[in-house]
């Protein structure tokens, strides 16, 4: 069962501007009960309220998109090597 993003700290976040992807780091049982874990990225833009309140949307606007491509290609790399250096016998030099 994955557990609440709010329950756990997240593993990694990029960041370019207003712009974020976070990757969580889920734990969960498979159907035969085995424990796994397995990876999740959210993306969201962040921006001053009329109030001058921050808030955070999923909703990019045009000019927010490179840097969006931007955080997700980082949060990829940071995934990918992750998941290499622990088929590499447990070696972790992807986090900091």
């Amino acid at each position: 069962m994955k557990q609440k993003e709010s329950e756990h700290a997240p593993e990694r976040k990029f960041r370019a501007g207003g712009i974020s992807a976070t990757i969580w780091l889920n734990k969960a049982t498979t159907p035969k009960g085995e424990a796994t874990e397995y990876r999740t990225i959210s993306l969201e833009r962040s921006y001053l309220d009329k109030e001058g309140q921050w808030q955070a949307t999923n909703s990019f606007r045009i000019n927010d998109l490179p840097k969006a491509g931007i955080v997700l290609q980082k949060a990829y790399e940071f995934v990918v090597l992750q998941e290499q250096d622990l088929s590499n016998g447990g070696i972790n030099y992807g986090r900091n």
